[in-house]
């Protein structure tokens, strides 16, 4: 009994903060009523939160945590690099950890292993992130008018701009918990190097993979019941974390077509993995991006819109506005002197869809790492020019969900 209490209580807050307003506008909508919407302020990272309560609730109840001191519950449910976007952590084990004592000293190898992954994170968002999502700005907000070759790139500049932002955030993060000898979770492991659905969700948001696959998935039967049962609980689960991403309908969309594109590639495996990898991989990066298209989304319509304009909006170049938004940028700015704002642009793409499909991730990077003066110059010289390239303020994505 108290077990679900706790969990409809921590339901119940989540669902006025982040939904509240929601349901209002779906019962204006349903009964032409003309209730107001409230002024609802969303707290930091309570999605986040909310599932990690709810994770150390049934644990308790399961008896897998031993019992811990309210500080210690306090300190771990608070712990600073996550607490904005995740990941979505074992309370057990981050408790477990920050009371080792061997791990309160400094450890110089960790250190800089730490200073390295928050150097190419901060580097990902500033650098790259923040960048894209001027590309993807100006499209959706000229989404009825953009040629096709800009509502493409709009596509596609969503698409980079979510995971170098995520990404980045959790490098950061994992890179802070190694400077506390703190090993956080893995959330991303190159993610856009999935070759079907099923995998890509093994390498996205990790650890939310992790949650709902153990708190939703496997209590309501899993694939243990027959193949419909499997497929009815596997659309539940990415209706589940569309939802949780967000108060809307394109939310909702987003995780009805990973759902629906789940379930096609677990029913046609033997004849997909005859397909040669590359088409596979192809044919996934495809589905993907058209999945964010809605995510990102203000509208289903807006989604519809926008790629409907990649076939009807005709080929062109970069309007004047998008190219003197994108000249803003120092390495931009620079190249467009000697080559067209066009090819500046589809350099910028090109080297960064290399660096997601073919270059080694950071835990990658971060297993290999070895102290010495050219890692160090590395991270610094990221680091300067991460801080150098800060312009306005620009929040992770994900903190507002």
């Amino acid at each position: 009994m108290i077990c679900v209490t706790g969990i409809i209580v921590n339901v119940l807050i989540l669902t006025y903060f982040k939904y509240f307003n929601f349901i209002i506008y779906n019962i204006n909508l349903l009964f032409k009523g003309k209730l107001s919407l409230f002024d609802i302020a969303l707290p930091l990272g309570i999605s986040f939160l909310t599932f990690q309560q709810i994770a150390y609730i049934v644990d308790s109840y399961r008896d897998e945590v031993p019992s811990f001191t309210f500080l210690d519950y306090f300190t771990a449910a608070t712990f600073f690099p996550k607490l904005g976007s995740g990941p979505i952590v074992n309370y057990n084990d981050v408790i477990t950890k920050l009371n080792d004592k061997s791990r309160k000293i400094i450890n110089y190898d960790n250190f800089s292993k730490g200073i390295l992954a928050f150097a190419i994170g901060l580097s990902k968002k500033v650098v790259l992130a923040d960048n894209f999502g001027k590309i993807s700005d100006f499209g959706h907000g000229a989404f009825a008018s953009i040629n096709g070759v800009e509502a493409l790139m709009t596509i596609l500049a969503y698409t980079l701009q979510i995971y170098f932002d995520f990404s980045g955030y959790s490098d950061m993060v994992i890179g802070i918990g190694m400077m506390f000898n703190i090993e956080m979770p893995i959330n991303f492991n190159s993610p856009y190097k999935a070759v079907d659905i099923i995998d890509f969700w093994k390498r996205w948001h990790i650890t939310l993979t992790k949650f709902l696959t153990k708190y939703i998935y496997i209590p309501l039967g899993g694939s243990r019941r027959g193949k419909v049962r499997t497929y009815i609980n596997i659309m539940i689960v990415f209706l589940v974390s569309g939802i949780w991403h967000g108060a809307g309908y394109t939310f909702i969309v987003w995780g009805a077509l990973h759902g629906l594109f789940n379930m096609i590639t677990r029913a046609s495996k033997d004849y997909i993995s005859k397909i040669p990898k590359i088409i596979r991989w192809f044919g996934t990066f495809v589905i993907v991006n058209i999945c964010w298209v809605y995510f990102r989304a203000d509208s289903v319509k807006t989604a519809n819109t926008l790629m409907s304009r990649v076939v009807t909006g005709g080929i062109g170049g970069v309007s004047a506005e998008l190219a003197n938004s994108m000249a803003q940028i120092p390495f931009i700015n620079i190249l467009i002197r000697v080559l067209p704002m066009e090819a500046v642009l589809a350099l910028f793409f090109a080297f960064s869809l290399v660096i997601v499909v073919f270059t080694k991730n950071t835990i990658e990077r971060t297993k290999e790492f070895k102290p010495s003066w050219k890692n160090a110059v590395f991270s610094i010289l990221l680091i300067i020019y991460s801080v150098l390239s800060l312009s306005g303020i620009s929040s992770f994505l994900y903190t507002n969900f």
